[in-house]
């Protein structure tokens, strides 16, 4: 079946969907396939959950008349994503950056949707597959759509772009994560200012942070709308975020001076689509970080910074920083390995353990291979399950806790080891 006979079957109700453990009712399904699993196994039992049509790549499995056979599934998913895009006549706003993708695009789409009806990325689906979903996901009814996209590796979001075709961009920095994968922090640049490339290519505008110096010097032949330093001024830290735009006084619900940016950016950006001040302030005062960022919980005597969705070295210099600079006085440092780093990996850990002794945090605990092979002070265990079992039997108490690491660390299982 042609993409155009297909987006036909997909306009009747704007749904996909390709994980048979949340089907919903009248969608298509398509069997993606995996390193350890083939979705096409799963094209029968989607219908009897209630999918409307499946999309299959392997003819075996072609078994009813409403499973359809396609060469490639994947390309299949990407193929009708961009021609749903074609048809869209809404302004889409792509965002990539090394760190705070995700909370500024939750920013952003909270004060857009004090005027409009926004659709965003759900979660971190911003990859090859995410992005895809994400297009399929806008329906006739939204008004702006907000898309991230991530990458570990170079082309990805010049593929990306190529799929959403993005009227406006943002990068939130260029920092060093996926340095395996970039090939250092020279081709994380050059990765991430895919973006840049696909807004000058195609006359398009990007938003712009001007005290970043790169990143001026990157927009400097595309149309571009800066943060408006007059209107923006960073105000305190206590520890949440505290600013004042057009003498309002914004007190959001964000830990740490670096995001003084990602709250920048979407008072740019809905500034740009005449959202109020008001509005404005209402939106971000309103969000609040959940999902292990940034999180801040209070475990009886203990207040916790729950920072355990990601780490690399630059998201761990200004956590540990910022930390550092906050109210308290028994401070207490917990940080897992950062991974995907190469070749690098040593010394940025090395990096890390010397910065944190530098800082003079009343105790620090370091978890897994990489951290416990650094030479420092710290207390070190190689695996969870040690500092688990530490914790356990020495129970933290009146302590002010940074719990920072990568996803694959899971450090969010210290909340149940603290009182």
């Amino acid at each position: 079946m042609k993409i155009a006979g297909l987006y036909k079957l997909y306009q009747q109700h704007y749904l996909v969907d390709t994980d048979t453990r949340s089907i919903r009712k009248n969608t298509v399904f398509f069997a993606l396939k995996g390193d350890h699993f083939n979705g096409n196994t799963f094209a029968e039992q989607a219908l009897a959950l209630g999918a409307k049509y499946a999309i299959v790549d392997e003819e075996a499995y072609q078994t009813k008349p409403n499973i359809i056979l396609v060469d490639d599934v994947l390309k299949t998913l990407q193929e009708l994503a961009q021609y749903h895009r074609n048809t869209l006549a809404i302004p889409i706003i792509g965002l990539t950056g090394s760190n705070g993708k995700t909370t500024t695009k939750e920013l952003m789409n909270a004060v857009l949707g004090k005027k409009f009806k926004t659709q965003a990325t759900k979660g971190n689906l911003n990859n090859h597959i995410g992005v895809p979903l994400t297009l399929l996901s806008i329906k006739p009814e939204h008004e702006i759509a907000i898309v991230e996209m991530g990458a570990n590796h170079q082309k990805e979001i010049a593929f990306l772009c190529s799929i959403c075709e993005p009227d406006f961009g943002y990068i939130t920095n260029f920092g060093k994560a996926h340095l395996e994968g970039f090939g250092g922090i020279e081709g994380v640049i050059k990765g991430k200012s895919e973006l840049y490339d696909f807004l000058e290519k195609n006359g398009k505008t990007a938003f712009v942070n001007p005290d970043d110096a790169l990143q001026v010097e990157k927009t400097k032949n595309i149309t571009s709308v800066q943060f408006n330093s007059k209107n923006l001024i960073f105000d305190s830290l206590t520890p949440f975020v505290q600013l004042k735009y057009q003498k309002l006084t914004i007190q959001s619900n964000l830990i740490g001076k670096y995001n003084f940016s990602n709250i920048a950016a979407a008072i740019t950006i809905g500034a740009f689509f005449k959202i109020s001040k008001e509005a404005i302030k209402e939106a971000i005062e309103g969000y609040i970080p959940n999902n292990n960022r940034s999180q801040i919980i209070q475990k009886n005597q203990n207040s916790v910074i729950l920072d355990a969705y990601n780490a690399n070295p630059s998201s761990m210099k200004v956590a540990l920083e910022n930390f550092a600079a906050i109210e308290g006085k028994h401070k207490t440092i917990i940080l897992g390995d950062m991974f995907e780093l190469g070749e690098s990996s040593a010394l940025e850990h090395q990096a890390v353990a010397d910065l944190s002794q530098s800082l003079h945090f009343k105790q620090r605990f370091f978890v897994g291979q990489n951290f416990y092979n650094t030479e420092t002070e710290a207390q070190q265990f190689q695996t969870y399950e040690e500092l688990h079992n530490y914790l356990k039997n020495n129970p933290l108490e009146n302590q002010s806790i940074l719990i920072k690491g990568s996803r694959g660390m899971r450090l969010e299982r210290i909340l149940d080891l603290i009182n």
